[in-house]
């Protein structure tokens, strides 16, 4: 995992450089908190966090205010909050990016995880795989198959160089070896270029290409989840396809600066765990594709460590020329 301990601090001498964590302030909040992400607005980072904030703002009393500072894939932002005070009134909603880029990233202007503390993962959702309606592939196996037996590549799309989708394509790759990565600013062209046939194949976000699936524009072949999509049921996983043990999901959560007062941590991730069960948010989450899927501060830390360590290992065996 070459170059892994020079983009994520989590031990070692450095690690003695995170700040201290600030002393808790027994009125907080007595003003309005912000929440930064690193997306434009209207985008599933965007949307998730507007929902988890309007019940943090219902149940803390204090306006949260949502603010997108897009830019480098998320990292512009995540610079932002590593440099703020840990005062409780800055708080970062972050996809699963954030340790995607990490590992495509050949330097970082902050420590992904040092840097911030940890409150808690929102949601989880799988990625779709899919073809257009009358491509000869019908399953994963097929797919496969034609990947290795065909005389030129398959061509795939994907919203971008070391995006999500791109990584979780390289690691499939190790079963299907053949194909020729399409890189896209963003899914909705590539959808658009898979339904217009000029791709063989793309994996995206279910949420982005379901409604291209139900109006029979688009053929699905698989989720890359541990189980299958609520949302299309009759779907089977790439694991239950043949490919054993591939797992791969997308998340969103929530970060704040590094030093952030235990007790503050506390009681955002007790708000936002009650939130996520509330039934009314569970609904809007799920219409947007997400599963609620609240953790301990423990357990969103080691997601993100986990997350890291495994995208590093696909980019460093791919020989992905990093950004």
């Amino acid at each position: 995992m070459r170059g892994l301990t020079r983009r994520m601090v989590i031990a070692g001498p450095l690690a003695t450089l995170a700040a201290p964590p600030a002393r808790s302030n027994p009125d907080w909040p007595d003003r309005p908190i912000t929440m930064l992400h690193g997306f434009p607005p209207g985008g599933p980072t965007d949307l998730v966090a507007r929902i988890v904030a309007d019940g943090l703002t219902r149940r803390l009393g204090q306006r949260i205010v949502i603010e997108s500072k897009p830019g480098a894939s998320g990292t512009t932002a995540a610079a932002l909050v590593a440099r703020a005070a840990p005062d409780g009134y800055t708080l970062f909603a972050i996809p699963s990016g954030h340790a995607f880029a990490a590992a495509t990233y050949k330097t970082l202007p902050y420590r992904t995880i040092d840097d911030f503390s940890m409150i808690s993962m929102f949601t989880e959702y799988p990625y779709l795989l899919a073809t257009y309606a009358d491509h000869s592939m019908r399953t994963v196996a097929d797919l496969i198959a034609l990947a290795r037996t065909r005389s030129t590549p398959l061509l795939y799309g994907t919203p971008g160089n070391g995006s999500g989708p791109h990584l979780a394509v390289e690691l499939l790759a190790k079963e299907a070896q053949v194909h020729q990565h399409v890189p896209y600013r963003g899914s909705a062209p590539a959808a658009l270029d898979l339904v217009g046939k000029r791709l063989d194949f793309m994996m995206d976000p279910a949420a982005t290409l379901i409604e291209f699936v139900r109006d029979g524009r688009l053929r699905a072949l698989a989720v890359t989840g541990g189980q299958r999509f609520f949302a299309l049921p009759d779907v089977p996983t790439i694991a239950e396809a043949g490919v054993r043990g591939y797992v791969v999901t997308g998340w969103q959560g929530l970060l704040a600066p590094a030093g952030l007062a235990p007790a503050i941590v506390d009681r955002l991730n007790a708000e936002v765990v009650a939130i996520l069960k509330e039934p009314t948010v569970v609904e809007r989450l799920r219409a947007l594709g997400n599963d609620p899927r609240p953790t301990t501060p423990a357990e969103f830390r080691a997601r993100i460590v986990d997350d890291i360590a495994k995208w590093t290992a696909v980019v460093d065996s791919a020989h992905f020329e990093r950004i």
